[in-house]
């Protein structure tokens, strides 16, 4: 194994569903050889990766689908603070985690389908009211201590949150 391809692989063991661009951002190497090492890697069953919201993760051997769901998820800001009020005060509406995150209600919506889509959250409907909570809380803990998100990552969700915010007005 190639030094390059053996840093490559050594960061996505340290920072699992570690997202394309921040392998190659972080460990500053060109977009077509992070390519062209991640895609070794992959053929030789080293790193797994996986699509989730529009992103490529990539994660070492041991991780359950829902585990890498979690751990993509939970590298998003917005999501992450969502889990945390979830996890800190219980069931509660989509209205109240906009409202104590400062975001557009479909902003939470938007994050709480993801959510949902890989039961880490479940809604419940009563007449109108629709309240939310978490379905593996003991999973949600642990992915919070494991994973640490990157400052471009957190950049990114601070604009989406400055744009929400713009088109709110």
């Amino acid at each position: 194994m190639t030094d390059t391809r053996g840093r490559v692989r050594s960061h996505v063991e340290t920072n699992p569903g570690v997202h394309f661009n921040a392998v190659s951002r972080n460990l500053d190497i060109a977009t077509g050889q992070t390519q062209y090492h991640l895609r070794r890697l992959l053929r030789a069953e080293t790193l797994h990766s996986e699509e989730i919201c529009g992103r490529t993760h990539y994660f070492p051997d041991g991780y359950s689908e829902r585990e890498r769901a979690a751990i993509a998820l939970l590298r998003r800001e917005t999501t992450r603070e969502l889990v945390m009020l979830l996890l800190d005060g219980g069931e509660t509406t989509p209205s109240t985690l906009a409202e104590e995150l400062d975001v557009a209600r479909s902003t939470v919506e938007w994050h709480l389908s993801n959510l949902l889509e890989y039961d880490l959250v479940e809604k419940e409907y009563e007449g109108r009211t629709v309240s939310v909570r978490p379905t593996r809380p003991e999973l949600l803990r642990e992915t919070l201590v494991e994973i640490d998100p990157t400052l471009p990552d957190r950049l990114v969700d601070r604009f989406s949150r400055l744009v929400d915010s713009l088109l709110e007005q």
